[in-house]
């Protein structure tokens, strides 16, 4: 069943728009601790594509990136050639930003060294809060230590797209650290629901 905000519920703010993908996006994933190297990844790519834009705009693109991006597989993103590039800048249904779409692929390349390096992207990504979610002050945050941290290690392997306030937001989606409002029926350690 798709949430909806008169089901009794008290949610963060900006899931009160009666938008029905950000409800379930709310309900079900946002501030999910997340540990899957295929998730953690498919979200650092919407994050990056998100930078200016509304999260409505990505949300509403997210099935075409994953039909687009093969289903968010970073072996088949890094192998992206300038043609596929252009092709891709093509399709209506993708955030149609070249510099976006060349740090998809760059960020698929910085990815897969970083796992190999510390055997998973989950290993190198959660030692940045201490291998636990952090419970933040309040949704409206847009940046933190931590986030600063990660942003600065990102970008010395060259990651694009991940400065501070994204990847806040980052930590934020994967559950990181838990910034649902304090009345939120999420709002509980670890925010952790199936």
């Amino acid at each position: 069943m798709t949430p909806t905000d008169n089901d009794n519920k008290t949610r963060c703010r900006w899931a009160q728009s009666g938008n029905a993908l950000y409800l379930h996006y709310h309900d079900h994933e946002w501030g999910v601790p997340l540990h899957d190297d295929h998730c953690l990844f498919e979200f650092l790519i919407l994050e990056g594509a998100q930078a200016g834009l509304s999260w409505a705009t990505v949300l509403n693109k997210r099935e075409n990136y994953r039909r687009a991006f093969g289903k968010f597989d970073p072996q088949k993103i890094a192998r992206f050639s300038d043609k596929k590039i252009n092709t891709l800048l093509q399709d209506a249904g993708l955030i149609r930003n070249k510099l976006k779409m060349n740090a998809a692929v760059t960020n698929a390349r910085c990815f897969i060294e970083t796992a190999h390096e510390f055997g998973d992207f989950n290993s190198y990504l959660w030692q940045f809060v201490g291998g636990k979610p952090l419970q933040g002050k309040h949704s409206n945050a847009t940046t933190s230590v931590e986030a600063k941290a990660l942003s600065t290690d990102l970008r010395k392997r060259g990651f694009k797209f991940v400065g501070e306030t994204i990847m806040y937001a980052y930590m934020q989606a994967t559950g990181m650290i838990n910034d649902h409002d304090k009345n939120c029926f999420r709002r509980r350690p670890c925010a952790a629901m199936k």
